[in-house]
């Protein structure tokens, strides 16, 4: 049912039924059609792109959702947000906002929103509100360098960007920290078909004035220019002329001077024109190939835009020197290897430039070393990717998605299952995938993929993307998440999909194909030292300090590290700096291919829900417990609720809970105690709370302006007081003076009739005050003596084995039926009593065996009827006649409380064999009919449980403890013709050994552990079902054993 009357399907997924996925589906799909595109998972956000703007965001419901809970509206982004802020600010606990789905699912759009509705909704001042701006406005910027339209998303991120904001104890903005990882550089050089370059190119070439572009020596047109797809220039809903304005308005905010600003936009118009530098085949003297600049035109207005000889540029980009500590080497390039370094300086220059950037943006909204600071993390990164060719890039983004999935993983199901199973909460255990496994078999340090390509990059001898995979495929041969075309042939599989330079990852979101392709390249990023020591010379500042490792006095020849160790370091950084922190999760899911609004595709829908893992999070929420808290923080917070516990409380935190609520009179079902934490299944519950607790600050606010306000009345009514009293106290008395005299005769003249009258009532009372006192005792002393005298010759007969012939006589007066009742009580349990006293200890003992079966099984099981006038015998196989059973028992464990011959079913294949079950003092004992030997010996204290049937067979389950070493087998299974007498002994040898009730269930279905996994059985009555039952195992499945009485 939904959360609020009037919406669309289920708000909150834990409440679907039946919980499948094809539920799942028409539920998002009935919601997203009715343009409702937010649905729940406890406080997990599912938000489906709706790809055009919706009519639910800006003020208004900003101010809606700050004033009410999570639930109490409609699912919404702002109410997550609300949460995280709220959490912060109050609970003073570091949040994240993790936003993760496939490229093209709003993920960017929603990070937008969320940082946003906290600037909203936080502090003012011009300070905070100065803050608030620079953080908003860092967006345009990065989006403008770092985002890019893709064959999926006109917006798509291609870098990873994790904000920290940081808040004051006030929750107001302090400033914050700007994260970027692997920005896609290989975007600035190539494209794939129907994408775009990076947006600034096209903003910057659309919306510059023409002083500006005549500044940067650039054109309009973006034909000319070869490192744009010319193909795509324009986007729809994109206007780059506009946005190239909001980004220099947005740097102008952040704290960019006009200078930076200008120097920006110059090594981007150097980067657009490094692609126009065309390079052509040369030939040495000694007829070795070379290149050179085929038109020198592109090299001289970048030299000029930066201050850069052009000459040297040239030199650069055509010849390579290689230095070792003795000598220094120049090769001249090929047109290849030219065109590579031409690119890879492109690539630097740019990724340099973003990276400058971001830091020049965290220098701007920095906070100050000292000041105690509150954080709000939010992730915005690259989604899932498979595409069609799938390299490198793709690699490290689909190795990020694995490590955040992982975080998900042990963040929200694993950790929510192992918190149950640490406070001792009961729990069923929800099965989920994790995904440990892939992220091991790429970070591992030895034996990981990229470990493998660092290796090869860095090892002598010839290196290629073959050797590479040859290393894989050796490596990973066995591996169930890893194949490639050698270790399919080698299990005799065909694949016409996989190439012979290609490997395939089975990641948690699906199988993607790697090709290997340019993999040692684009891990190894080097850049000739030669370009490096160029772009140092240049004249221009930003340009210049990008590149320090150019500066001969700290040249290096140590090689750097690689792209796959940097990203691996990077994304270990932050996984540890997301485990710090409490999560909040935004699920983003794309409902088409084609970013049409309307189009819901189930398919694409149901794979990207498999990857997400919504149903295992939607079962484990509805498993569990929706919101759980220390005993401490919980009692400080709602112990105002009790007055037991308000204002002081001076016992344990747990018991002041339990007080707390115990006067509130909540459902038990809704609550648990753990060991350390109260836990809440209902968050309607947790929202009674807060309203109890709003309700009770109100009482409490209006009790002291209520002490305040009767304060300054009493002053001011004394003052009055004093000063009518002196008034009045003048007038009365002379007025009261002359009425005095006339009152007092009249007061004498009264009371002289008064006493007299007084005096003539009292003589005529006490004359014969005591005549109609006496006559009714003695009438009634009369009809009493004739009651117990007719009583005593009309008693039943007091013989204690006389089977009662006379009934209880009536009391003849209505006013002794009370005391008639009493008596017939009192004689009747006199007799009892002498009953009892000629009773013998053992026939008290066999009595209280038999009223314990009937506690046990009256009303439940079929057999219990036919047990009842049989006595409990105890000994079926003739105990005191074999001296090897009686051995087994053991000297120090008593009597044997029962012995009997039963028959164990087989859990595999529900096969019976003949045991002999000995039931001591403290332990059950089952031993082989043939050798009288002891197979299994099973201690009272290990038994947690009893499952038995309603029919009159004789089968029941002995459930066990896991910790024990017989329990750790899994259950027991049996067949006993004394079952009533078996379970009644047992039950009061587990009370009596433990103190502690056994658990008797009675049902015809029940499961039984087999090893690690359960069984199922079900048992059904037969059609020829007798006073002599016999029983009838078979096997259906793995896990189900179906049990037929006839």
């Amino acid at each position: 049912m939904p959360l609020l009357d009037g919406s669309v399907g289920v708000e909150d997924l834990v409440l679907l039924e039946p919980l499948v996925e094809e539920s799942l589906l028409q539920n998002l799909q009935l919601r997203y059609e009715s343009k409702e595109i937010y649905t729940y998972i406890g406080n997990v956000v599912i938000s489906v792109n709706p790809y055009q703007q919706l009519p639910i965001y800006g003020p208004e419901f900003i101010a809606k959702y700050q004033d009410y809970t999570f639930y109490e509206l409609k699912p919404h982004i702002y109410a997550l947000a609300n949460v995280a802020y709220q959490s912060l600010k109050d609970r003073d606990r570091d949040q994240c906002i993790l936003i993760t789905g496939e490229s093209g699912s709003g993920k960017t759009e929603a990070s937008k929103l969320v940082m946003s509705y906290v600037a909203a909704i936080c502090g003012k001042g011009e300070q905070v509100n100065s803050v608030k701006e620079q953080l908003l406005q860092s967006n345009p910027v990065l989006e403008a360098f770092g985002n890019a339209k893709t064959i999926r998303n006109n917006n798509s991120s291609r870098f990873g960007k994790y904000m920290d904001i940081e808040f004051d104890f006030k929750g107001s903005p302090l400033g914050g920290v700007i994260t970027n990882y692997l920005l896609e550089k290989s975007r600035v050089v190539k494209q794939l078909k129907g994408e775009r370059n990076f947006h600034i190119f096209y903003q910057l070439l659309a919306g510059a004035d023409a002083q500006l572009l005549k500044a940067l020596k650039l054109e309009r047109d973006t034909t000319g220019y070869a490192y744009l797809n010319q193909e795509v220039s324009r986007v729809d809903g994109l206007d780059d002329a506009s946005s190239f304005r909001a980004v220099q308005s947005a740097m102008a905010v952040i704290g960019f001077s006009e200078e930076e600003i200008q120097q920006v936009l110059e090594v981007t118009s150097m980067v657009l024109k490094l692609g126009n530098v065309l390079v052509a085949d040369e030939f040495q003297a000694n007829g070795t190939p070379a290149s050179g600049i085929r038109d020198g035109r592109a090299v001289r207005e970048i030299g000029e835009t930066v201050g850069l000889n052009s000459e040297e540029l040239e030199r650069a980009l055509c010849s390579r020197t290689m230095e070792t500590a003795k000598e220094k080497v120049v090769t001249t390039l090929n047109v290849m290897q030219a065109q590579y370094a031409r690119d890879a300086l492109a690539k630097n220059v740019y990724s340099r430039l973003f990276d400058w950037i971001v830091n020049r943006i965290n220098e701007s909204i920095k906070v100050g070393i000292g000041e105690k600071k509150k954080v709000m993390g939010v992730l915005d990164i690259y989604g899932f990717e498979i595409l069609e060719d799938n390299s490198f890039e793709q690699f490290v983004i689909n190795y990020c998605n694995e490590k955040l999935q992982q975080v998900f993983i042990e963040m929200t199901l694993k950790e929510e299952q192992e918190e149950y199973k640490r406070e001792g909460i009961p729990w069923t255990k929800v099965d989920y995938f994790d995904n440990g496994i892939i992220c091991n078999l790429i970070e591992h340090n030895q034996r990981g993929i990229l470990a493998m390509l660092d290796e090869e990059c860095l090892r002598p001898g010839v290196v290629s993307d073959s050797t590479f995979l040859a290393k894989l495929n050796q490596l990973f041969s066995k591996h169930g998440h890893y194949e490639s075309k050698v270790t399919q042939n080698a299990q005799h599989q065909y694949d016409h999909t996989m190439g012979l330079g290609c490997f395939r990852i089975c990641h948690y979101a699906g199988k993607v194909t790697y090709n290997v392709t340019n993999f040692i390249d684009k891990n190894n990023d080097l850049l000739f030292r030669d370009l490096s020591q160029a772009m140092w010379k240049a004249q221009h500042p930003l340009l210049r300090s990008l590149f320090p490792e150019g500066n001969p006095k700290q040249a290096s020849l140590k090689r750097p590290p690689t792209a796959g160790a940097q990203f691996k370091s990077s994304v270990a950084i932050l996984m540890k700096n997301l485990y710090s922190k409490n999560p909040n999760y935004i699920r983003c899911i794309k409902p088409n291919e084609h970013q049409q609004r309307g189009q819901f595709s189930s398919d694409l829908v149901a794979t990207q829900a498999r990857y997400l893992g919504l149903l295992e999070n939607v079962r484990v929420r509805r498993a569990g417990y929706a919101y759980r808290q220390g005993y401490g923080p919980f009692l400080e917070r709602y112990r105002l609720l009790s007055r037991s516990t308000w204002p002081h409380w001076n016992g344990g935190d747990r018991e002041g809970v339990e007080k707390v609520l115990g006067e509130l009179s909540m459902s038990s079902g809704e609550l648990a105690f753990g060991k350390t934490k109260i836990f809440i299944r209902s968050p309607k519950t947790l929202f009674y709370l807060e309203e109890q607790r709003r309700l009770r600050l109100q009482q409490l606010a209006t009790l002291i302006q209520k002490i305040y306000r009767g304060w300054r009345c009493r002053i001011h009514y004394q003052l009055m007081r004093k000063s009518q009293i002196l008034i009045s106290a003048w007038f009365r008395g002379n007025v009261q003076k002359k009425h005095y005299g006339k009152i007092k005769a009249s007061v004498l003249l009264i009371q002289a009739f008064v006493r007299g009258w007084k005096a003539r009532k009292n003589y005529r009372k006490y004359f014969r005050s005591e005549a109609a006192r006496t006559l009714a005792d003695f009438i009634y002393k009369s009809m009493v003596q004739k009651f117990l005298l007719g009583l005593k010759n009309n008693l039943p007969s007091t013989n204690i084995l006389d089977v009662v012939t006379k009934t209880w006589p009536a009391a003849p007066y209505k006013c002794l039926s009370t005391a008639n009742q009493e008596l017939r009580q009192l004689f009747y349990q006199w007799k009892c009593k002498r009953f009892r006293d000629q009773l013998s200890p053992k026939q008290v003992e066999i009595l209280r065996e038999k009223l314990c079966a009937s506690e046990l099984f009256k009303g439940k099981k079929a057999s219990y009827s036919q047990s009842v006038p049989i006595p409990f015998c105890g000994d079926y196989i003739g105990l005191q006649g074999n001296p090897k059973l009686q051995k087994l028992k053991g000297g120090e464990e008593g009597p044997v409380l029962m012995a009997e011959a039963v028959k164990k079913v087989n859990r595999g294949n529900g096969k019976t064999s003949s045991r002999i079950l000995l039931l001591t003092k403290g332990h059950v004992i089952l031993t082989d009919t043939k050798k009288f030997q002891a197979k299994i010996v099973i201690g009272l204290d290990n038994v947690t449980g009893v499952s038995v049937t309603s029919l009159k067979d004789g089968l029941f389950s002995l459930h066990l403890s896991e910790l024990s070493s017989v329990g750790s087998k899994g259950d027991f299974l049996l067949v006993s013709e004394h079952v009533i007498e078996l379970l009644t002994k047992m039950y009061q040898a587990v009370l009596d050994a433990t103190q502690r009730q056994l658990a008797v269930t009675v049902t015809e279905k029940f499961s039984v552990r087999f090893k690690e996994n359960s069984v199922a059985v079900k048992v059904i009555q037969g059609p020829a079902g007798g006073d002599n039952s016999k029983l009838h195992c078979k096997k259906k499945g793995s896990r189900c054993l179906e049990v037929t009485v006839q």
